[in-house]
């Protein structure tokens, strides 16, 4: 084996770099140190999103064309990076609590196990490098999700979400197998799409890539793939409650889309054209009608997020035009959402607080927090002038732009469905400014770490629905990849 190939994975080796960083800090630095393992790993972390963002993508095929690192790979990355980022610093003062402080060294350890998992999501074009970057990203978020060990709900919460995880694991490699024995036995993604794109279309493809949406469609919390995101986001600590909800769902969209545009692109029309409608329009009505009923805050992003995981999957619907148009949308819910996960968890590591009636009169007591769970409800809705509104526009656009009259129909139902979302987000704001009576949460000042994380999220919904930076880094990246005018 030819060793110097590990030098193109730089992002991935900057990822592991930092977890043996943390690992041997965590492991041998004494009990007073250890006070500085949060600022530490998230000043260190910072650092390498940095570096991530600026280094120039390598481009080359490696391991025998396994591992791609283009620079729409490294792209989406960047903007993975930048999630965690927001999470390890809304969650410092949660990980300094008392329960939590003997443990905090191997929330960053899983944490960034599981961001190397996904790593390998996003570049895999082997099936078999994929395996095993969903299983990295998978088993160790059951253990986070079961982090606060005297808590029945959060082991609740890991069964619910490890069973889930390996029927949906088994699901997906069964249908691996079918299309493996479809494809002349191999699993690269190139060989499989020259096969099938010369082959007949049989009824065993039909199943595989059913089951390759079942399995794939658990981590993107998919109708109806969905059961176990509402009691898993309302068990799990409300920190790992907000990575699963962006950062896990960001990379499954992306490489959702890698392996069904371009592994499968050639029988679109003839075989799972028809299956992603049913998914999307199913996903997104769905996730509203059951958000409207939630009182749990936990719970009402957590119907929230099914409902943006059918937004997002309109971008594969579009193809490689879609590509730029849900990488930006995968970044601005990033912001949004983690913005709404900020203000929750300021909240609840305060008052313990987590139902949507606590917040009735929230303005009086807390404006600023008031104001930014204001602007992440307005972003998640689509209102402008936000962030939320222009990701909406250029992932319909990029649905559009193909002339299909199904996909306008498509289209037309997502924005009916965005008018229905409206109800259940203002329910928020209604409760934070209009609502009578006092306030039920006092005033209090937010950690460091809180404020620094609601400040930018507050930033990318504002600033990037006016300036289209990060569009136009997106779309740069996908031009440079894959040569195309979108």
């Amino acid at each position: 084996m030819d060793y110097s190939q590990f030098g193109a994975m730089l992002p991935e080796l900057i990822i592991l770099g930092l977890f043996l960083i943390v690992f041997l800090f965590d492991t041998f630095c004494g009990e007073g140190q250890k006070k500085m393992l949060t600022p530490f790993t998230t000043i260190l972390f910072g650092l390498a999103t940095v570096a991530i963002w600026l280094i120039p993508s390598s481009g080359e095929a490696i391991f025998g064309g396994m591992y791609v690192d283009d620079t729409a790979c490294k792209a989406m990355k960047a903007i993975l990076n930048i999630g965690v980022f927001i999470v390890f610093l809304q969650s410092a003062k949660w990980t300094e609590s008392d329960e939590v402080a003997i443990r905090k060294g191997e929330f960053y350890e899983l944490i960034l196990v599981t961001l190397f998992g996904m790593y390998l999501m996003i570049s895999a074009r082997h099936f078999l490098l994929f395996i095993i970057g969903l299983e990295s990203a998978s088993l160790p978020l059951a253990a986070l999700v079961a982090f606060n060990k005297k808590h029945y709900e959060s082991h609740e919460a890991a069964v619910k979400y490890i069973l889930t995880a390996v029927f949906s694991s088994a699901i997906l490699m069964a249908g691996l197998s079918y299309i493996y024995a479809l494809s002349g036995g191999s699993l690269y993604f190139g060989d499989i799409a020259e096969a099938i794109a010369s082959g007949s279309r049989s009824g065993l493809l039909i199943v595989g890539l059913a089951f390759l949406i079942a399995g794939i469609g658990f981590k993107l919390s998919l109708v109806p793939f969905h059961l176990w995101t509402a009691d898993v986001y309302q068990g799990a600590p409300t920190a790992i409650t907000s990575y699963l909800s962006v950062v896990s769902k960001g990379a499954a969209a992306y490489a959702f889309f890698i392996i069904f545009v371009q592994v499968f692109g050639a029988v679109y029309s003839d075989l799972w054209e028809w299956m992603m409608y049913a998914v999307i329009i199913l996903t997104i009505t769905v996730g509203n009608l059951f958000a409207m009923r939630q009182k749990n805050m936990k719970r009402f992003m957590a119907f929230s997020s099914i409902s943006q995981a059918g937004y997002i999957m309109l971008g594969v619907m579009a193809g490689n035009f879609g590509l730029a148009s849900m990488m930006f949308y995968i970044f601005v819910y990033i912001v949004s959402n983690l913005g709404a996960f900020a203000v929750i968890s300021a909240i609840e590591n305060k008052t313990g607080k987590l139902s949507m009636d606590d917040y009735d009169g929230l303005h009086k007591t807390n404006p600023w927090l008031s104001f930014a769970m204001t602007l992440a409800m307005f972003s998640l809705a689509g209102i402008p002038p936000f962030a939320g509104f222009f990701s909406k526009i250029l992932i319909f656009t990029s649905v559009t732009s193909t002339g299909s009259m199904a996909l306008y129909m498509l289209v037309l139902i997502a924005l009916i469905n965005t008018i229905i979302s409206l109800y259940y987000y203002l329910l928020v704001v209604k409760a934070i400014w209009i609502k009578p009576g006092d306030a039920k949460v006092e005033a209090f000042r937010s950690s460091t770490g809180e404020r620094i994380a609601i400040w930018l999220c507050v930033a990318g919904i504002v600033f990037f629905g006016l300036v289209p930076y990060i569009y136009d880094y997106c779309y740069d990246a996908v031009k440079t990849a894959y040569g195309l005018l979108i």
